[in-house]
């Protein structure tokens, strides 16, 4: 008879219980889904624009001003390259190469269209599109590492920078990094006239 006052007590004490374990379970439930939300955020936001495939910049000698950057890119999204930077450069420019009287010139272009889903590759040669690389702080020598930061626009005109990391390699302009340093003779400098010095 004693026990009998304490058992609605009891029973408070386990509804009370319940309803604490409900509400957290709950308050969990509700965490979930923002917790995959940011997370795919976050991925989202790291995931690159463009896929960069097959980048090099070619090695130099001491003393030497200039040099080209190569690679192919592919883009997620319609996108134009409008520049590039790097700070092993004090100046860059997005390049173009093309026979002009018999000789094989470079020139300035403003920017580069790059269609989505193809792969729009600047290369040594003519006709090709190069990064170009001017006023060298430093001797860029075959195994190091250059960033380079793409400058790219949307359809919409918003800017987007993605930083690549491009391996030095020796080659000529005109040639694979295959071919070796030997043949940057009398073709790279009548591209590039006096960039040695």
């Amino acid at each position: 008879m004693k026990q009998n006052p304490s058992f609605p007590a009891l029973v408070r004490v386990g509804v009370t219980a319940l309803a604490l374990l409900s509400a957290c379970t709950v308050s969990q439930a509700a965490d979930k889904p923002g917790a995959t939300k940011a997370t795919k955020v976050e991925a989202s936001a790291e995931a690159p624009l463009v896929k960069v495939s097959d980048a090099w910049i070619r090695a130099t000698v001491k003393g030497q001003s200039g040099t080209g950057g190569f690679m192919n890119l592919m883009a997620s999204q319609a996108l134009t390259l409008t520049g590039f930077n790097t700070s092993v450069a004090a100046d860059s420019e997005l390049h173009e190469m093309l026979m002009d009287g018999g000789v094989m010139r470079m020139h300035a272009v403003s920017s580069l269209p790059l269609p989505a889903g193809q792969t729009v590759s600047l290369r040594p040669g003519m006709g090709g599109h190069h990064l170009m690389l001017m006023d060298l702080k430093q001797q860029l020598k075959e195994g190091d590492e250059v960033t380079v930061t793409l400058l790219l626009r949307t359809a919409d005109g918003k800017t987007i920078k993605q930083d690549v990391k491009v391996p030095v390699k020796s080659g000529s302009m005109t040639m694979a990094p295959s071919m070796g340093a030997s043949g940057a003779g009398p073709h790279h400098k009548m591209m590039h006239g006096g960039m040695h010095q």
